[in-house]
C-alpha cells in the first residue's frame, strides 16, 4: 500500500467515526448493553422466583429436560434442554422490547408536540404593521394628550 492511500484511508475512517450519528450509536450500544444486564438481573433475581413460587416452587435456573441417550456408552453428563433459561431469556426480550417501545413512543410524542408548536407559530398571523396614516394619527394623539396634561 502506498503511503498516500493509507493516510487517506485513516482520514476517511476518522471522518466516519467522528460523525454525530456514529458516536450516538456507540453510546446507545454501551447503554443498551448495561440495560440488558440490568434487565437480565431483574428477570432472574426478582421475577423468576415469584413465578416459581406461584407454580409450585420450581427454580427456573434448574428447570431442565433430560434427553434420552440412544447410542453408544452413556456420557458422564446427560444432554439437557435448559427450559428455564429459555423462559428467562424470553422474558428478558419482552421486557427490553416493551421498554424500547415506550421510549420510542415517548420520543414520537415529543416530536409531534414540537411539530404542533412550530405549526402553531407559523399559522399565527403576525400583526400587520400600522400604516403611515395610523402612525401619524397616533403621534398627533400623543402630542395632544401631552398638551392637556
Amino acid at each position: 500500500m502506498a503511503k498516500g492511500k493509507g493516510s487517506k484511508f485513516f482520514k476517511e475512517f476518522k471522518e466516519f467515526a467522528m460523525r454525530g450519528n456514529v458516536i450516538d450509536m456507540a453510546v446507545g450500544v454501551v447503554i443498551g448493553g448495561a440495560f440488558g444486564k440490568i434487565t437480565t438481573s431483574f428477570v432472574n433475581d426478582i421475577i423468576m422466583p415469584f413465578v416459581g413460587m406461584f407454580i409450585g416452587g420450581i427454580n427456573f435456573a434448574d428447570w431442565t429436560v433430560t434427553l434420552p441417550h440412544l447410542y453408544g456408552p452413556v456420557p458422564e453428563t446427560p444432554n439437557t434442554l435448559a427450559i428455564g433459561n429459555l423462559i428467562s431469556t424470553i422474558l428478558d426480550f419482552v421486557i427490553i422490547a416493551f421498554v424500547i417501545f415506550l421510549f420510542v413512543r415517548f420520543i414520537n410524542k415529543l416530536r409531534s408536540m414540537k411539530a404542533k408548536e412550530e405549526a402553531a407559530e407559523e399559522a399565527a398571523p403576525a400583526e400587520p404593521e400600522p400604516s403611515k396614516e395610523e402612525v401619524l394619527l397616533t403621534e398627533i394623539r400623543d402630542l395632544l394628550r401631552d398638551r392637556k396634561e
